[in-house]
């Protein structure tokens, strides 16, 4: 039977017999689709019997309907994509050839300036050989005494000459070459890129330079970018002194900024800028910066303690609006950050423009790229948020974690001593602002306990092991290096329990799942729910709820991108989850001391296990990066917070300082087995070492030659080490769970490491439910007892899931009860052959 709609959608014709929809009809079939594009036969028939207006039709007519009504929605969807993928190509397009012409026109300059200047040498040396005089010398001297730059005075008229000259240099470096920009490694254009971005080469400081369209209108640009602090996390706070209008209808103004260190090692940076706000002659709207010093003779300002006055060249924004609405926009950041006042292993960080091009430019981009499709899409939303207060509460996040690792005295940050060791800096902070901000209260309406927060902070050097991998292993196995008793400590800080000590709980949390709630539109960041699965008991018996939350923000698990500072920040949430929720931001933060980019593949940070132990099936990025790896060094620094009870402060500084410090030896036991040489081994190095291993593995070959009458290993050299070479590279993949109500991995061998997508640390995270889907739970169910009975059983094929989530299908698979020298029943061992993912 052939069936077809009219074009207009509201027509059938089936089977040579013609049916139009009347207006009614069709809206009833428009409510339903919006409910549910594709219904169901049942519900089809449903929507006919509740619809009398539907009666005259047969349900394979509405199904032809809904077939093409979701045909036409998908060829709308697409064809909207085009047009704007269109408009973008075309004006990146138009981009390119201004810049082709630019060029063009320069080379033309310099090859006449080329000529010229022979000309004029030619006719020089030809002078100098007739006459040599010392009038004529001195005479033809005289114009190089004229100073270049004459000092200026502070008047508006000195202010303005001074912002003339910034417009200058800003637009010879946004449209020009005045400084040799090259092509930011691992950026290539295109419609779907965040923009054409480059870097500098051989110029003084760092400059990095962007240019891109997004779909908000000029003025709405310069609004946000000039509000620095709502997109560039790293800025404390810009200060608007003062403000002269000029004659064109632009501005000048006089501004004091502060940013953020971003670690521990290293002071705050601050500037002294003009602001210069204009319309040029073609409708462009610019808005260029520099910093005003001493040799221009301007307004000063004093130094500030605790803070480096850093020099921003002339920089800025060139908007210009697009045809069909939106803006092409110029992005030029250039600064010299003073590498020499920080110790020499971290100055790469400040002399380095792909790391300005990564934290300042691109943020730049990203942020207008994501208002402008919050306000294209205005009613998108998750958890009932709306998209800009999520993003909010991404900020506040950031933010606050700055405030705590930087714990400035102005904020009320006080340090206390320390107990004999200075690895792990502790701070206090009781002042009302910080208090009030916290909004701390009981749910019965009396003010909170708590009246201090504690921040224990500490910094770190890494070798060797990609931020990226290390920051996703923090952020899928937080049970490898944070304490249950201080998550309930820190949940009862967000709840505003009466516990005040997280050594009296008793308790703990189990699994966590983490709750996706917003990302950038390059997925460069993730803001999600981490919800922490337990029973924890105050005390007072005053039992908890079951379930801990945790806001937590993500960035910098892309592993290609180049310079990409990697964060996890999180802090815990009361369950209702209000928008102004008192937040406490904790976390870790790896920035990448060298520039130069690891080829990897980009599957590998979903490997963890290829990057820990390496057997004949493991990744081949793995060794094939441990040369370009060997050189790789990265900062990480931790902060914790702690709200708590004045008089207990010695207490929960003592605490803070064990919990910061068994944190630094967890991070340095996964990083080292992370590292792409130096771990390459670990795992089964590790094993090697345990007298444990070596039994195990011998009964698991025993046992099996007991109850399957054959070998498990071929061929093997005497000694427990042979035979657990032998096991541990065997191509099936073999672990052991626990004889337990809820079994949970004890051992597995490199393809079962890899099947379960974990590490040797993880293992024990992972329950055998974990990976089994209904149909496998239900066969091993009925299977178990003649495991036990019997010694043994064979599954057939079927599919599991690792850790990461990721089907896995296997061929067969056998399970075997482990006895140990008694005879007794230690571990069940299962061999999954020929696995995959599918």
């Amino acid at each position: 039977m052939m069936a077809m709609s009219c074009k207009d959608g509201k027509g059938v014709m089936d089977n040579g017999k013609y049916v139009r929809y009347t207006p009614e009809q069709v809206e009833a079939l428009e409510r339903l689709y919006h409910d549910c594009p594709k219904p169901s036969s049942l519900r089809r028939q449903q929507l006919i019997r509740e619809c009398p207006i539907l009666s005259n039709i047969e349900p394979k007519q509405i199904k032809v309907w809904f077939q093409n009504r979701r045909c036409r929605e998908k060829q709308r969807k697409e064809a909207s994509r085009l047009q704007a993928v269109n408009r973008k190509l075309t004006a990146m397009n138009k981009l390119l050839m201004e810049e082709n012409d630019r060029l063009q026109k320069q080379v033309s300059q310099l090859v006449y300036e080329n000529g010229y200047f022979r000309q004029q040498t030619q006719k020089q040396s030809g002078i100098n050989s007739k006459d040599t005089s010392c009038e004529s010398v001195v005479t033809s001297g005289q114009h190089h005494l004229t100073p270049q730059n004459p000092p200026r005075d502070a008047s508006p008229a000195g202010l303005l000459s001074i912002a003339d000259e910034t417009l200058a240099e800003f637009l010879s470096k946004a449209t020009g070459t005045a400084v040799e920009w090259v092509q930011m490694p691992g950026m290539k254009p295109g419609p779907d890129s965040i923009g054409i971005v480059a870097i500098s080469h051989g110029c003084t400081g760092v400059a990095a330079r962007a240019c891109g369209l997004v779909g908000l209108e000029p003025t709405r640009v310069a609004e946000i970018l000039k509000d620095r602090p709502s997109w560039f996390r790293d800025c404390r706070a810009v200060d608007v002194l003062n403000v002269l209008p000029t004659a064109n209808s632009g501005t000048i103004e006089l501004l004091y900024m502060q940013l953020y260190a971003p670690t521990t090692l290293a002071p705050a940076r601050d500037f002294w800028l003009l602001r210069y706000t204009s319309v040029m002659e073609d409708g462009s709207l610019v808005v260029c910066e520099r910093s005003l010093n001493n040799t221009q003779n301007g307004p000063s300002m004093p130094p500030v303690q605790n803070f480096v006055r850093a020099e921003m060249l002339p920089s800025g924004y060139l908007i210009r609006p697009c045809e069909g609405g939106g803006s092409i926009i110029h992005i030029v950041d250039h600064v010299d950050l003073e590498p020499w006042s920080v110790p020499e292993v971290l100055r790469p960080l400040y002399e380095s423009s792909t790391v300005l091009a990564q934290k300042t430019t691109m943020a730049a981009l990203r942020q207008l790229r994501q208002i402008a499709q919050e306000v294209s899409q205005p009613n998108v939303s998750n958890w009932g948020r709306r998209p800009a207060a999520l993003r909010s509460l991404g900020q506040r996040l950031s933010r606050g974690f700055n405030e705590a690792l930087n714990g400035f005295t102005d904020e009320g940050w006080s340090m206390i001593g320390n107990d004999g060791i200075d690895d792990v800096t502790v701070l206090v902070n009781s002042s009302p602002d910080k208090l009030m901000a916290l909004n701390l209260t009981y749910a019965n309406g009396f003010p909170a306990v708590s009246n201090t927060v504690l921040c224990a902070k500490a910094s770190m050097l890494l070798q060797n092991v990609p931020p990226a991998v290390l920051l996703r292993f923090l952020r899928e196995h937080r049970s490898e290096w944070a304490d249950n008793n201080i998550d309930a400590y820190l949940a009862a800080a967000a709840k505003i329990s009466p516990c005040s000590l997280p050594g009296a709980r008793i308790g703990g949390f189990g699994n966590q799942v983490i709750l996706p709630l917003a990302h950038t539109i390059e997925h460069e960041e993730l803001l999600e729910v981490i919800k922490l699965e337990g029973v924890v008991s105050c005390p007072e018996d005053a039992m908890m709820p079951r379930d801990m939350f945790l806001l937590q923000i993500c960035s910098g698990m892309d592993e290609n991108a180049v310079g990409t500072c990697a964060e996890l920040i999180f802090a815990p949430i009361d369950a209702s989850f209000a928008d102004d929720a008192p937040l406490l931001p904790s976390g870790f933060r790896i920035i990448p001391l060298d520039s130069v980019k690891e080829t990897s593949s980009p599957n590998r940070t979903l490997d963890l296990a290829s990057a820990l132990e390496v057997g004949p099936s493991a990744n081949k990025s793995s060794s094939d990066n441990s040369a370009s790896g060997n050189n790789m060094r990265s900062v990480m620094t931790i902060a914790f917070q702690f709200a708590f009870e004045s008089h207990l402060q010695d207490n929960v500084a003592s605490m803070a300082r064990q919990y910061v410090r068994s944190i630094i030896s967890s991070v340095q036991r996964v990083a080292l087995a992370l590292s792409p040489h130096l771990g390459s081994q670990a795992g089964l190095r590790s094993s090697l070492g345990n007298p444990e291993a070596h039994t195990l593995a011998r009964w698991i070959c025993q046992s099996y030659r007991c109850f399957l009458g054959v070998e498990l290993l071929k061929s093997t050299g005497d000694g427990s080490d042979a035979i657990l070479k032998s096991l541990w590279h065997h191509s099936d993949a073999i672990m052991c769970c626990s004889l337990k109500a809820l079994p949970v991995f004890t051992f597995a061998n490199q393809a079962g490491l890899d099947m379960l997508e974990t590490t040797l640390v993880a293992l024990q995270d992972i329950t055998l439910e974990k990976i089994l889907d209904d149909h496998g739970r239900k066969t091993l169910v009925s299977e178990f007892p003649q495991i036990l009975q019997q010694g043994f059983t064979c599954l057939q094929s079927g599919i599991c899931l690792s850790s990461m989530g990721r089907p896995v299908s296997y061929e067969r698979a056998v399970a075997w009860k482990v006895l140990n020298e008694e005879e007794n029943a230690h571990c069940i061992c299962f061999m999954f052959m020929n696995w995959s993912f599918v």
